[in-house]
C-alpha cells in the first residue's frame, strides 16, 4: 500500500478527523486522551457497519486487530489499514515485526512505549487533543497532533560534541564538516544513542534517521527534559538530505521529495530510510556521485558538491551550530 488516507470516525458524542501517511503510526498519550475510544469507534463500525450509528468515512478497510488469534486473522488482512489498542503485547514480540515487514497495510498502533522492533517514523507519532465542541450537539472534536516538533528538538544551545546514530556515509561526512570545532562521535546503531547521552555532560548534537527513530523517542525525550544539554536533528535520512540537495538535477527525485508517501510502497519499503537510500543508489549509479552507504564516495567531500549539501532546505535546521 502507498499514498495518504483520511479517516474520519463519528458518532453522537465524539468525531475523530486524520490522516494516515505510512505504513506504521504510533498514537501515544495518557489515560482519558481518547487513544482506545476511536478504537471502540472502528471496532463497533467494522461489527455492526451502519447500524451502529457511527458514521465512518476512509477509502481503505479499517480492521481492528487484536488478541490471541492475532496471527492468523494478519494474514486474511491486504490493503487495510489496521489499529491495534494497547495492552496487546504482540505489538512489541519480533514475530509481529516479522508478519507485519512486507505486508500490504498501513498500521496504526496505541501504545504508550517505545517498540524497538519496528522502524517507525518520529514524525508519525502522534498525540490526540480535543480542540472543541460543535455548538448544540455537545460533540467533541479530537485531532492529532505531533508529539515530537522541531521546535521541541532543536533548542538553541552551544554544541560540543557530534553524535551520529550510523557508523558508515553520513558518520563519515559529518565527522569532516566538524572538523576541529567538534568532536564527531558515532553511536553504532540507533539503540546506543541513548546510552552514549546518558554518560556524557557534552552539550550534544545527536543526528539520526528519523524515518526509523521512532522506537528511541520516549526515553530520549524524558532524558533531554532532565539534562538540558542535548538537541536532536532527525531528518528522514542521511539520504534523504542528499537528494534534497539537487546534486542530480533529477525532476522525477523533486516530484517525489513533494508527496513521498504517493511513491513509497510499504509492502517493500519497511521504513521511509530504506527507500531514500535505494531511490539515491538508483539516480546516481551512472554518475560521478555514485553513492554507496557504506562508505562515502570522495566526490561528496568536493567544494562544490559539500556547498549543495549544506545549502540544502534538510540542512538548514542545523546550519546555525556549523557556521
Amino acid at each position: 500500500m502507498k499514498g495518504t488516507y483520511s479517516i474520519s470516525v463519528q458518532n453522537n458524542h465524539v468525531k475523530y478527523e486524520f490522516e494516515i501517511r505510512r505504513n506504521i503510526t504510533v498514537i501515544q498519550g495518557n489515560s482519558a486522551s481518547g487513544k482506545t475510544t476511536l478504537v471502540d469507534l472502528i471496532r463497533e463500525f467494522q461489527l455492526n457497519g451502519s447500524d451502529s450509528g457511527i458514521n465512518f468515512s476512509c477509502k481503505k478497510k479499517c480492521y481492528v486487530l487484536e488478541g490471541n488469534n492475532w496471527k492468523s486473522e494478519l494474514s486474511l488482512l491486504d490493503d487495510c489499514i489496521v489499529f491495534i489498542d494497547e495492552g496487546n503485547s504482540f505489538i512489541a514480540s519480533t514475530e509481529f515485526s516479522s508478519a507485519i515487514k512486507g505486508s500490504n497495510n498501513y498500521y496504526v498502533i496505541i501504545t504508550r512505549e517505545g517498540l524497538e522492533n519496528l522502524p517507525y517514523s518520529v514524525n508519525e507519532i502522534y498525540g490526540i487533543h480535543t480542540s472543541g465542541k460543535y455548538a448544540g450537539l455537545k460533540q467533541i472534536y479530537h485531532e492529532f497532533y505531533h508529539i515530537y516538533s522541531d521546535e521541541k528538538l532543536l533548542s538553541d544551545i552551544s554544541i560540543q560534541k557530534v553524535l551520529t546514530e550510523d557508523s558508515n556515509s553520513g558518520y563519515e561526512f559529518f565527522k569532516l564538516i566538524s572538523g576541529s570545532r567538534f568532536n564527531c562521535e558515532s553511536a553504532n546503531g540507533k539503540s546506543n544513542v541513548f546510552k552514549k547521552l546518558l554518560t556524557s555532560n557534552d552539550n550534544t548534537l545527536v543526528i539520526a534517521d528519523g524515518a526509523a527513530f521512532g522506537s528511541q523517542m520516549k526515553k530520549i525525550s524524558e532524558l533531554m527534559m532532565l539534562k538540558k544539554n542535548v538537541v536532536l536533528f532527525l531528518p528522514e535520512s542521511f539520504e534523504y538530505i542528499l537528494l534534497q540537495a539537487d546534486l542530480f538535477k533529477d525532476s522525477e527525485i523533486s516530484k517525489i521529495l513533494n508527496s513521498p508517501s504517493e511513491y513509497i510502497d510499504g509492502s517493500k519499503y519497511f521504513s521511509w530510510e530504506q527507500f531514500f537510500t535505494s531511490l539515491l543508489v538508483s539516480k546516481s549509479e551512472k554518475s560521478f556521485l555514485k553513492y554507496s552507504k557504506k562508505k562515502l564516495n570522495l566526490n561528496y567531500f568536493s567544494d562544490n558538491v559539500k556547498r549543495k549539501i549544506l545549502e540544502s532546505k534538510a540542512f538548514s535546521a542545523i546550519k546555525r551550530f556549523f557556521f
